[in-house]
């Protein structure tokens, strides 16, 4: 009889677990095979609030922003492990959250009570900066090898808008395209780069069903 309690105890125990996780890591989004969790929504609100210094937004209008990106970041990755594009090892992301940390934090003090205030930790923080280098060598990996700005467009360009700027900025100093040259080409190349990846995330997205719970934007 007593053993036959301990069992009732336990298996009530367990389904309390159960429950409680259930809770914690509801289903936000579902894309295709994969989901985005209550938890990971929530995660994520709170990491780009703490790196904006500004608190954490969780009205409706600002979590399914955060759920495009959190979609994007799926579609990417699955695209990353079926071509197995290259990505940049955990170590690399040290430095970047090492020079984050003295920008916005006066000390690791400092940093380690923003950490606790928002609910989050640092490998939270290490995680979501890993993933901005992958998205970057993914774009550069994926996109700008076809993409090739002419001589043509790049005297556009500082015509209409370096020129103007700079010659505002030093009245009657001599402005030149040499001078300006690779700083065009780069800054043509990235945004052609990046309206290829959103096109590619608009044909991917059409070709994935993507399903809102609703109940976790209200």
């Amino acid at each position: 009889m007593r053993r036959g309690f301990q069992a009732v105890l336990l298996a009530a125990a367990t389904l309390a677990a159960v429950a409680h996780a259930e809770i914690i890591d509801r289903i936000a989004v579902s894309v295709g095979n994969s989901v985005i969790t209550a938890s990971a929504l929530d995660r994520e609100v709170r990491v780009i609030a703490l790196l904006n210094s500004m608190p954490p937004d969780f009205t409706p209008a600002s979590k399914r922003a955060t759920a495009e990106r959190l979609i994007e970041q799926k579609l990417i990755r699955r695209e990353i492990e079926l071509s197995r594009y290259p990505t940049p090892d955990a170590a690399t992301v040290e430095p970047v959250l090492e020079e984050s940390r003295k920008t916005r934090f006066k000390s690791d003090d400092d940093f380690r009570r923003a950490l606790a205030e928002y609910g989050i930790t640092e490998q939270d923080v290490k995680d979501h900066l890993l993933w901005q280098l992958t998205l970057l060598r993914f774009i550069e990996v994926r996109f700008r090898p076809g993409i090739q700005a002419t001589d043509q467009d790049i005297r556009d360009y500082f015509e209409k808008v370096v020129k103007p700027a700079a010659q505002a900025a030093h009245p009657g100093e001599p402005v030149t395209l040499d001078d300006y040259r690779d700083k065009i080409e780069e800054v043509l190349t990235g945004q052609r780069a990046d309206r290829e990846l959103d096109n590619w995330l608009k044909e991917t997205r059409k070709r994935t069903e993507i399903v809102f719970h609703e109940e976790l934007f209200q």
